[in-house]
């Protein structure tokens, strides 16, 4: 059973160690599908009027050019955090015209299928055909119905001030630095046992359309004729149809969490072994990159998990080489369905409940994930995905059976001391978010899941109807906002200060992207990347 130390808690019990425990940075990232009014996938350009999505720091967009992302900086609160992220949407929805963006992480009504969903697009720069062709090896080797489904990724990272009160508590002698890495991918191996409970608590994606799954022996069940689903479902983002690592599935990659020297040796690996399922695909044929490469993983970011240690990266640096020069600068938690419910896809309540989450998991305990539960974390994933709030269910905690209700329960109440710090005392909004999932447990229908499968039978509405009409209500949301005209400047600023780098990253490519290519894989910890680099 998880708790916190008592020598911890009374580390942050003082009135200037509990500001400093406060003091954490928050930030999201929240990707929105595109669709045209009869709710297509959008064909259409990522809008210029929104800057260059290669070089903009905020608009940008993933897999697909229809898909979206916005991204916030790392900021104090999560009404700073909402009120940026509600601002880039007002942008957004002032230049995509009838357009609108879908309402929920799972898409639907694909029309002409996987092949009719386009690649995002970044110019004509080496780095940009870079995202493209790694965009291409997706599709290729998973299918480009899978890459359109939308999220929210939720980063987390505590002041600098936050480590000597640790470190002392810990009676820890290494440097600053090295304790910070340690530190944090604990608190990765957390988030992964305990990560089960983010399904079942904000999962919203109970069900699909008929036109998502692929699979023609699925045992989905009808909801009605163009709606597949699980009764009790809560994500099936997160469950066997979504974000799987199918890589794993005949090359026997796993990434190692036990510290981050082996995260980033698992991962390098995978980069630069050879997988012949892949090889079946071509790298390059007649002339046009199919793929970056035909390994276990094209980059790193290919490899889907839960939850990721970051480092913010300079130009064309690869992620876990800018781990190993500089550790980790915080954790992203990537398990979040979009909250169809509320314009934004996230709310002020759940950014509190998942800080105190992301801080309980970093000052807990965190032994090392053998085989043994690594099976029981992936079995626990899926199972809360598929049958969360199935009665009795049953996950594995310790290599004993427990029901997740019992287990949610003692979670959230192992959270509570830590929330009254967070409050200055109990009763405060942390405290107050706490037991807004406490209901949740108690109560399984009140979770987001249950209550969209309950809506949807109640007004007769199949999954695509349902999110079609969300997304025509928070549109409406949206156009009847007014955009702080000084916040309007800035973003059409920063847009057009992305179009200019973009065009500045083209005019001084001076090698062919076979050679950049080369030379991007051949940096190392020591030698940096051999390319131009980012203009100013």
């Amino acid at each position: 059973m998880h708790a916190l130390p008592s020598r911890t808690l009374a580390a942050f019990a003082d009135q200037a160690s509990r500001a400093i425990l406060a003091k954490h940075l928050l930030g999201l990232e929240k990707e929105a599908l595109r669709v045209s009014n009869t709710g297509l996938v959008a064909n259409t350009s990522h809008p210029q009027a929104l800057g260059s999505a290669l070089t903009h720091p905020q608009i940008t967009t993933d897999f697909s050019e229809a898909l979206i992302e916005l991204v916030t900086p790392a900021l104090p609160t999560p009404e700073e955090v909402l009120d940026l992220l509600r601002d880039l949407h007002l942008f957004v929805y002032r230049h995509i015209g009838e357009e609108r963006l879908w309402a929920t992480s799972m898409p639907c009504m694909l029309g002409g299928g996987g092949g009719s969903i386009p690649l995002a697009r970044y110019g004509s720069s080496n780095a940009a055909t870079m995202k493209t062709v790694y965009r291409r090896g997706l599709g290729n080797r998973y299918g480009r119905v899978m890459q359109i489904i939308a999220g929210v990724h939720f980063n987390f990272s505590v002041a600098d001030a936050f480590w000597p009160v640790l470190q002392q508590a810990q009676n820890s002698n290494t440097s600053v630095d090295d304790f910070r890495s340690w530190a944090y991918m604990g608190m990765v191996r957390n988030l992964q046992r305990l990560g089960w409970i983010i399904p079942y608590l904000f999962g919203a994606s109970p069900a699909v359309c008929k036109s998502f799954v692929q699979d023609a022996t699925t045992n989905l069940q009808s909801f009605d004729d163009k709606t597949l689903f699980y009764p009790y479902a809560t994500s099936l983002r997160m469950g066997d149809i979504g974000y799987q690592n199918r890589q794993e599935e005949g090359t026997g990659m796993k990434a190692s969490y036990d510290s981050l020297d082996a995260y980033t040796r698992s991962l390098t690996w995978a980069i630069q072994t050879p997988c012949p399922q892949y090889e079946n695909i071509g790298v390059k044929v007649n002339g046009r990159w199919e793929q970056l490469n035909d390994h276990v993983l094209q980059i790193e970011n290919e490899y889907y998990s839960s939850v990721r240690p970051k480092q913010l990266t300079e130009w064309m640096e690869r992620p876990t080489l800018a781990l190993r020069r500089r550790g980790v600068r915080y954790v992203e938690l990537r398990s979040l369905d979009v909250n169809a419910y509320h314009p934004l896809g996230v709310d002020e309540q759940q950014m509190r409940f998942l800080a105190c989450f992301m801080l309980f998991s970093l000052l807990t305990e965190s032994p090392r994930i053998d085989a043994s539960e690594r099976r029981a974390i992936d079995a626990n994933q899926v199972h809360a995905a598929h049958r969360g709030r199935e009665p009795g269910l049953m996950l594995v905690r310790q290599q004993a059976q427990v029901p997740l209700r019992v287990w949610a329960s003692d979670l959230l109440e192992a959270m509570r001391p830590l929330a009254e710090l967070l409050d200055d005392g109990a009763g405060g909004a942390h405290c107050q978010a706490l037991d807004a999932q406490v209901h949740k447990v108690a109560d399984p229908d009140a979770t987001p899941s249950a209550q969209m499968l309950a809506e949807m039978r109640e007004r007769g509405e199949g999954f695509a109807a349902f999110a079609r009409r969300l997304a025509e209500h928070h549109r409406d949301y949206f156009r009847g906002l007014e955009l702080d005209p000084e916040r309007e400047d800035w973003f059409k600023r920063l847009a057009e200060q992305s179009r200019n780098r973009q065009r500045a990253i083209e005019t001084a490519d001076d090698i062919d992207f076979d050679e950049f290519l080369r030379r991007y894989f051949a940096q190392t910890q020591s030698q940096p990347v051999a390319l131009s680099p980012l203009p100013e």
